[in-house]
């Protein structure tokens, strides 16, 4: 520590690496994901389509490893995460164009059980719940682009 001419000790600097915010925005985006799917399926009892598994499948994962990147931050975490965030945005914008009626009958999935176009929570007419996994993902995804390219500076 180091002292000042009046023999005070300094404040210690405050070193904030510019990766570690945007990667501790995506885990807070990740984690508000999973507890929100959680709530859509066990507290309003909304079963999920056979497209929110795979899209919980790709998120789920993301809650758990982006704290191990941030605590300290280890810039590597983006290696391990982008991949995940990527897949999971695939699937959310192909469920989300698939509920939009883009997508062709003829290759919709979910024959099964819950059907992946029907709408099950519509608020001001155009949110539901395949357009806000796209925004998750997206968001998750740009905010891993920026703490990569923090880290590389």
């Amino acid at each position: 520590m180091q002292t000042r001419p009046d023999s005070t000790p300094a404040a210690p600097e405050a070193t904030t690496d510019p990766a570690w915010t945007p990667a501790f925005l995506a885990w807070l985006i990740a984690a508000a994901s999973v507890l929100g799917a959680l709530f859509f399926s066990e507290v309003m009892k909304l079963a999920p389509c056979e497209l929110c598994w795979w899209q919980r499948i790709f998120m789920f994962p993301l809650a758990l490893i982006l704290p191990f990147g941030l605590f300290p931050l280890d810039p590597r975490v983006v290696r391990y995460t982008l991949p995940l965030a990527l897949v999971g945005w695939a699937f959310a914008v192909f469920h989300w164009l698939l509920v939009l009626g883009v997508i062709p009958e003829s290759i919709r999935p979910c024959v099964r059980g819950v059907p992946c176009s029907e709408v099950s929570i519509s608020w001001l007419g155009f949110i539901n719940i395949p357009l806000l996994s796209v925004l998750a993902f997206s968001a998750v995804v740009a905010l891993l682009a920026l703490t990569h390219v923090n880290a590389s500076k």
